[in-house]
């Protein structure tokens, strides 16, 4: 076979080429420590590498989110901690105060002790990482708590990224925190008037008789004792009940009997949803036996009529104001009546308030300033949170469950406008509610509530909702009433009347009136059921308690659910500052201050609530710890994948130049010997 010269040079060319090539690649990979340099180098590493670069960086966002997080719940985590250090020495405090062995001076001093611990636990309520409050929820540019103590964040979560779909919660809020609630806790209630034997001057126990705590005039005659009851049992049904009791009876008999109007079965009621006691100071206190459950509330007046007749007796509990409650008048008075709650509110216009204690509902809101101020929270029934403007108020209103309705309910709403001008005004809750009334003496236009649908239909009772009752108030405290009866005339109203004033449901659930105008508002509200005064008949519970009650003489709120942070802390400062061993109707500073006995369970709860919310965040810190480290784990595993797949084996490289380098080397010694071949060496 003949080699012709032209395929002799191309295949020198060809095969010093191909070397060339080779170790021009080889020297790229020893000089980057890469494999390819170029996607046509190798397709198949380089999507390999994409891939796994990907994940490297998905893989290092995860662990920038995971260790911010990290170290934001593991400050929550040691704030919380403090808190719940200070919260111990609150505690020690309060419990030195309750010695009642100090004099005024003394309790000053622990007084300004505790104001000072208060500091501390707002600064660190307050505290920051990073310029990021811990508490303010997704606000974290808003500092939680104010100088009031109210919370001004917002509920919302922060979350880190853990993976696709996968998220992990690392703060708490200060809702959850400050607001929160607590599923186990059982609502108690107090009366704050103390009862003492009216025979012996003994503290009334269970053991004493009704004798005992209605007193004796000293004849032969047992008259009977009436009790007349206002509550709300722990479903959110509103109760009336009228009790006759014989003076030979006891106060424990009395309880029972409470105890059974707390049932709802009232067909066969056993008795078992409340526990009632007595404290200390005769006071009496009911316990729901029903846990996380905030709608137990109890009002009780009792009356005798020394005379034999009827007067204590009566179905109109306006009827008992003519009566007395010093006992040692009964000879000049005989009707005498027994107060269990006082709490110094004013009544409206019409509402007699001789005895106070026989109030239950029928009482104005607190001014504060340009503010008044309702106490009864509006709760919701079937879970227990607290309303918003858009629950409906059939959603919180105490009625009937066999009917469940509020059509045929009248509100009253009683006052004055941020003018001084006297209102009196109905808000008839039916099929379609409306407004009637007087202001100023002159009856006004009666008009209806709307909805806000296109149609703009009159607002029915069980679906109109706590906006459209609170846009009725605005507009009364205002004095901006519709000029006619229609939805132009309505929205206008309301227009005007936001520019005055407003009426909103605050944190709690209470209602809040601010005045705009006036710095010291003129305004007055009183807002409730037009049925509050009647009673059923005697030895009869029935569900037609008070359909919505939203300021009361009613029992103090010991324990509750629903956690406010700083409002307790304010009252157990308060009780010491006050001097106040037990809850004291009396008094006519603050009656409804629990005292320092029953403050020190606010403080155990406070505690026990701020202890699990530590655990909580704890366990976020462990959890995105463990993710943290997971992740750590996983960004090497992919960073080893990726080396094997992209990065050059130096030593590899060097011994495959080496061999190139030796072919090529015996490549050019062939190339030598052939080109000296010739025929004339054979000639």
């Amino acid at each position: 076979m003949r080699i012709t010269a032209s395929a002799y040079y191309n295949n020198i060319y060809g095969e010093n080429s191909k070397i060339n090539r080779q170790l021009f690649d080889v020297s790229k990979q020893i000089s980057s420590g890469l494999n390819i340099q170029y996607a046509h180098d190798d397709p198949t590493i380089f999507v390999d590498t994409l891939r796994l670069d990907g994940e490297i960086t998905t893989l290092s966002q995860i662990r920038n989110s995971v260790d911010n997080g990290y170290k934001f719940s593991t400050q929550t985590d040691t704030t919380i901690g403090q808190i719940v250090e200070k919260l111990e020495q609150v505690k020690v405090k309060m419990i030195y105060a309750a010695n009642e062995i100090h004099s005024e001076t003394s309790l000053q001093a622990i007084a300004k002790e505790l104001r000072g611990l208060q500091k501390n636990l707002i600064s660190l309520a307050n505290s920051s990482i990073g310029g990021q409050y811990l508490f303010s929820g997704t606000a974290t540019s808003v500092k939680p708590i104010d100088e009031k103590g109210v919370y001004q964040g917002n509920d919302q979560d922060l979350t880190s990224f853990m993976g696709t779909g996968v998220t992990q919660k690392y703060n708490l809020t200060g809702a959850q925190l400050f607001l929160g609630e607590e599923s186990v806790v059982n609502r108690t209630v107090t009366t704050n008037m103390e009862h003492h034997s009216l025979l012996t001057n003994n503290v009334i126990t269970p053991q004493s008789s009704i004798r005992d705590l209605m007193g004796d005039d000293g004849d032969a005659v047992d008259e009977p004792t009436y009790f007349y009851i206002n509550g709300t049992r722990s479903d959110g049904t509103a109760f009336k009940s009228a009790i006759q009791m014989d003076m030979t009876e006891t106060v424990d008999d009395l309880m029972q009997r409470i105890a059974l109007a707390y049932d709802p079965n009232q067909a066969t009621p056993l008795g078992n949803q409340v526990e009632i006691k007595i404290n200390a100071g005769g006071q009496f206190q009911i316990i729901d036996k029903v846990k996380g459950s905030s709608q137990l509330d109890f009002h009780m007046v009792g009356a005798v009529d020394f005379s034999g007749g009827g007067a204590a007796n009566v179905t109109n509990i306006d009827n008992l104001q003519t009566g007395t409650t010093d006992f040692t008048n009964i000879g000049v008075n005989p009707l005498f009546v027994k107060e269990f709650t006082r709490s110094g509110f004013s009544t409206p216009t019409g509402t007699l308030n001789t005895i106070e204690g026989i109030n239950y509902d029928r009482t104005n809101f607190v001014k504060d300033g340009a503010s008044l101020i309702s106490n009864v929270p509006q709760i919701v029934k079937s879970d227990n949170s607290v309303a918003q403007p858009t629950t409906k108020l059939l959603d919180a209103a105490g009625v009937d469950p066999a009917t469940n309705t509020l059509v045929g309910t009248t509100l009253n709403l009683q006052g004055k406008n941020i003018y001084g001008v006297a209102y009196d005004l109905q808000i008839n809750l039916a099929a379609a509610s409306s407004v009637s009334g007087t202001v100023g003496g002159v009856p006004i236009t009666t008009f209806n509530v709307y909805n806000a649908d296109t149609a703009r239909t009159t607002a029915n009772a069980d679906t109109m909702s706590y906006q459209q009752l609170l846009d009725v108030v605005n507009m009364a405290v205002s004095g901006s009433l519709p000029a006619a009866n229609s939805a132009a005339a309505y929205d206008a109203a309301i227009t005007t009347a936001n520019s005055r004033s407003s009426a909103t449901l605050d944190y709690a659930g209470r209602v809040v009136i601010k005045d705009k105008v006036y710095t010291d508002t003129q305004a007055a509200v009183s807002l409730y059921d037009d049925t509050s005064d009647t009673y059923p008949g005697t030895d009869t519970t029935s569900n037609s308690g008070s359909s919505l009650v939203f300021n009361a003489n009613s029992a103090l709120t010991v324990r509750d659910p629903k956690n406010d942070f700083f409002a307790r802390l304010e009252e157990v400062i308060q009780a010491v500052e006050q001097g106040k061993y037990k809850a004291d109707g009396t008094d006519t500073i603050d009656p409804r201050n629990v005292g320092i006995e029953e403050a020190i369970a606010m403080i155990d709860d406070l505690s026990d609530h701020t202890t699990r919310m530590q655990t909580e965040a704890g366990t976020y810190s462990q959890t995105l710890l463990g993710a943290s480290e997971r992740t750590d784990m996983l960004i090497m595993s992919a960073t080893t994948l990726r080396a094997d797949v992209i990065d050059t084996d130096i030593a590899e490289a060097h011994l495959r130049m080496q061999q190139l380098q030796l072919n090529y080397q015996a490549m050019l010694s062939s190339i030598s010997k052939v080109s000296e071949l010739s025929l004339v060496k054979y000639l």
